[in-house]
């Protein structure tokens, strides 16, 4: 018997901040099959090339979906960083702005399309629908020590909203 799910949300605000880390391109079955965690372990391994870092604890996420043909999407693993004076070596810096988020936890041996299902679900309930600013679609903050090869990771997801 399996016990049902839920994931609690609520709506916070993030103000704009600026990040630098990796750019990742690819089809969502590329995703599914571990390519970001590739990304995500070679962030771990390279963060102390960057500067000005706000919270080395926490490794984020970020999710444009932006080409044309609808297969696929874009993934940058960065960290906040409070201003940007150097990006190292095959890195990118990004903007994003000040923006309203529905932010729910993901736990260890959650599903995760379940945790997604389960917050996009939330947001229609309270009358809220996605704010795709700059095609950003979904970030996920995760704690910069956890094994990115986990088959059981923690992280939260934030849908941006308006």
């Amino acid at each position: 018997m399996s016990v049902e799910q839920k994931n609690e949300a609520v709506v916070v605000n993030k103000e704009a901040f600026k990040a630098v880390g990796l750019k990742w391109e690819g089809t969502f079955e590329e995703a599914g099959a571990g390519e970001i965690r590739k990304v995500h372990a070679q962030m771990q391994e390279r963060l102390n090339e960057i500067q000005h870092v706000v919270n080395p604890e926490t490794l984020l996420g970020l999710s444009y979906h932006a080409r044309p043909d609808g297969k696929g999407f874009t993934h940058y693993a960065v960290v906040e960083v409070e201003k940007i004076e150097e990006v190292p070596t095959n890195m990118v810096s990004l903007s994003v702005p000040t923006l309203s988020y529905a932010k729910c936890g993901h736990k260890k041996g959650q599903d995760i399309s379940q945790s997604y299902n389960n917050i996009y679900a939330w947001i229609a309930s309270q009358g809220y629908k996605e704010n795709n600013v700059d095609h950003l679609t979904h970030f996920e903050k995760y704690p910069m020590k956890q094994d990115p090869y986990t088959e059981e990771p923690e992280f939260e997801i934030l849908i941006p909203v308006k």
